[in-house]
C-alpha cells in the first residue's frame, strides 16, 4: 500500500486512474467538489473507489466542515454552518453549543455516510488569533483552547455516531498564521510558552482517530522545517508533547508554502515522521511522482490507518438527519442568529 490519498480529476474515474490506483494501491482518497454532481453519481463513485481495492474498510475522505468550507452543498445535500455559529452559541450557553456541534456532526455524518465517505478532515482545533489571517477566521471553534476542545470533543461524538472518523487538524495550531498556507510559508514567531495556548486543545483531544499537520514554520521549535517536514516537531511536539498516537496525515502536499518538487515534498514528509501525504489534485503526474519514491506504508502506520477506520462502515440508519438539523437550528437560534 502506498501511504498516500490521492484525488480524483472527475465525477468518474478515467481509465487512467482505474488502472493506476489499482497498481499503488493508495491509503485512500481525498473527494473534492468536482467529483460531487449528485448523491447517485457520488454513491457510484465511492463504489467504484472500494471495487478496486476490495477492502472491507476504505478511506474515503472530504472537507465538510461547513460554512465556507464544504464540498457538498445544496440542492443535493445539506447547509451546514460554519464553527463560527457554535462558538458564538457556547458564549452564550456552553451546554447548548455543545449539544448543537454534536447533533450538527452527526446529521453530518449520515449524510456522508449515505455517499460512501467514511473519513471527514473536521473539526479544526487552531485557536483563533486577534489580527491573524482569516485562512482560519470563522472556520475556528473559537479563541478559548477549552472551548475549543468541548466542541471539536462534541464533533468527533457525532461524526463518531454516524459512522465517520473525524480528523484533528492542523496541528500544532494554524491560528496564528498571517498568510494563508496554500500561497506562502507562514513563519510564526511566538514564543514556547505562548505556543501552550496553541497546543492545548489538540492534547485533550490527542485520542482522536486521526489528526494533520499544519505547512507552517514555528522558529520556536524548528527554524527550518515546517511543521509537516519537522522531525523535530512531529516527534517532540505532536507525538510527544500532544500525545497524539493516531493517524497523521499531512495537509494537501500540494500548497504553496512548500517548495521542491510534489514528489520530493511527500518524500520528506514520510521521512520526517507522518504516516500518510495527502495529494488533493489529481495532477497524474504527480501522483505517479509519489507512488515511485514513497515507501510501502510502515507497519506503525498501517496498524493506526486500520485503527483510524475500525469505527467506520456505510450506514442507512442510526439517526433521523432531519431531527437532528431540526434540534441544531433551534439550539442555533437562541442565539437570534440564522442557522
Amino acid at each position: 500500500m502506498t501511504p498516500a490519498i490521492f484525488g480524483v480529476a472527475g465525477p468518474e474515474l478515467t481509465a487512467d486512474e482505474r488502472a493506476f490506483f489499482n497498481e499503488a494501491d493508495p491509503a485512500g482518497y481525498i473527494l473534492f467538489a468536482r467529483n460531487c454532481i449528485d448523491r447517485e453519481q457520488l454513491r457510484r463513485l465511492t463504489d467504484t473507489l472500494r471495487e478496486i481495492h476490495g477492502r472491507p474498510r476504505l478511506l474515503v475522505s472530504i472537507d465538510q466542515e461547513g460554512g465556507r468550507v464544504a464540498r457538498l452543498r445544496p440542492p443535493h445535500w445539506s447547509d451546514f454552518p460554519s464553527g463560527e455559529a457554535f462558538d458564538h452559541l457556547y458564549r452564550l450557553a456552553p451546554a447548548s453549543a455543545i449539544e448543537a456541534a454534536r447533533v450538527n456532526a452527526h446529521a453530518m455524518a449520515l449524510e456522508l455516510g449515505e455517499m460512501g465517505i467514511t473519513v471527514d478532515y473536521h473539526p479544526p482545533l487552531d485557536v483563533r488569533q486577534e489580527g491573524a489571517h482569516d485562512v482560519i477566521g470563522d472556520r475556528a471553534l473559537g479563541s478559548d483552547p477549552q472551548q475549543i476542545a468541548a466542541i471539536g470533543r462534541a464533533i468527533l461524538d457525532g461524526l463518531a455516531r454516524g459512522g465517520v472518523a473525524g480528523c484533528i487538524k492542523h496541528m500544532p495550531g494554524h491560528g496564528r498564521s498571517m498568510c494563508d498556507s496554500h500561497k506562502e510559508m507562514p513563519r510564526v514567531t511566538a514564543s514556547e510558552e505562548e505556543l501552550e495556548i496553541d497546543l492545548a486543545p489538540f492534547r485533550a483531544l490527542r485520542d482522536a482517530p486521526i489528526g494533520m499537520t499544519g505547512h507552517l514554520l514555528f522558529t520556536a521549535w524548528d527554524a527550518d522545517n515546517p511543521a509537516t517536514l519537522s522531525p523535530r516537531i512531529i516527534a517532540e511536539i505532536i507525538r510527544g508533547r500532544i500525545g497524539f498516537d493516531g493517524l497523521l496525515l499531512t495537509d494537501d502536499i500540494d500548497m504553496e508554502a512548500l517548495d521542491g518538487s510534489v514528489p520530493e515534498r511527500a518524500e520528506r514528509a514520510i521521512a520526517a515522521g507522518c504516516d500518510v501525504v495527502l495529494n488533493c489534485w489529481a495532477k497524474m503526474d504527480d501522483q505517479l511522482g509519489i507512488a515511485k519514491v514513497l515507501p510501502r506504508i510502515s507497519d506503525a502506520a498501517a496498524d493506526r490507518l486500520d485503527r483510524a477506520l475500525a469505527g467506520t462502515e456505510i450506514r442507512s440508519e442510526g439517526g433521523d438527519k432531519a431531527e437532528l438539523l431540526a434540534k441544531r437550528d433551534a439550539l442555533l437560534a437562541l442565539t437570534g442568529e440564522a442557522a
